[in-house]
């Protein structure tokens, strides 16, 4: 069963969330939050799988309500709802540290997945629109950031990769699936996902999502 807690300062909003979600037999709602303060404390009374986190709320936001899960330690796992004229919130919401974004007016099915993939750990964004949503904001990197000053500093995130690691972490930043990687890299798909695994281990990224993040931070992949 994953469990889920809505957070959105429109009632009505919530309302078709929650009858949404618990007319599936796989997920329960554990509770609601108006606000990002509500929000934060209720993950750390609460645990729920997956926070379906709105972004602009009263007070505090849901950008920062969700740095504060993920800086917590959580478990939990956020997943930024958005409208399409928001897309840079969308990316602020990411860098602080959720493992995906929808649009508000996606299809109810569309919503059920992408909970169950951000439960299951995976991301919810397709690695092509994240590259391409980091294309159009990676302007926000400063350029005083890790590698950015001499290609010599190498980032402590990176140095703990193989060769290969960072090879394949640089092509999950252009936006390649594991398909695509083993097809391109003559590797076994299951070769990918335990390298792609392995890669989420070493740098501490909590999913697909986080390591495009990586990938640009450490400047292996630059905007196109």
């Amino acid at each position: 069963m994953t469990t889920v807690l809505i957070a959105d300062d429109q009632p009505m909003q919530r309302f078709g969330f929650r009858m949404l979600l618990e007319s599936q037999d796989d997920m329960t709602v554990v509770g609601e939050a108006g606000n990002g303060t509500e929000a934060v404390r209720s993950v750390a009374e609460l645990h729920p799988d997956v926070v379906l986190m709105d972004i602009r709320m009263p007070g505090l936001d849901g950008i920062e309500a969700t740095r504060r899960i993920v800086a917590s330690g959580s478990r939990t796992r956020v997943l930024i709802v958005t409208t399409f004229d928001l897309d840079e919130y969308a990316y602020k919401g990411l860098r602080a540290g959720a493992s995906g974004f929808l649009i508000k007016d996606a299809l109810p099915e569309e919503l059920l997945s992408g909970i169950r993939a951000v439960a299951a750990g995976d991301a919810v964004v397709a690695p092509s629109l994240t590259r391409r949503l980091l294309d159009t904001y990676v302007q926000h990197l400063p350029e005083t950031g890790p590698g950015a000053s001499s290609p010599s500093v190498v980032d402590a995130r990176l140095a703990r990769l193989t060769e290969r690691e960072r090879e394949i972490l640089t092509v999950i930043g252009q936006g390649w699936t594991n398909t695509e990687i083993a097809s391109r890299l003559h590797l076994a798909e299951s070769t990918v996902k335990t390298h792609v695994s392995r890669i989420l281990a070493k740098t501490g990224a909590r999913d697909r999502v986080q390591a495009v993040i990586l990938a640009y931070d450490t400047r292996l992949v630059k905007a196109s």
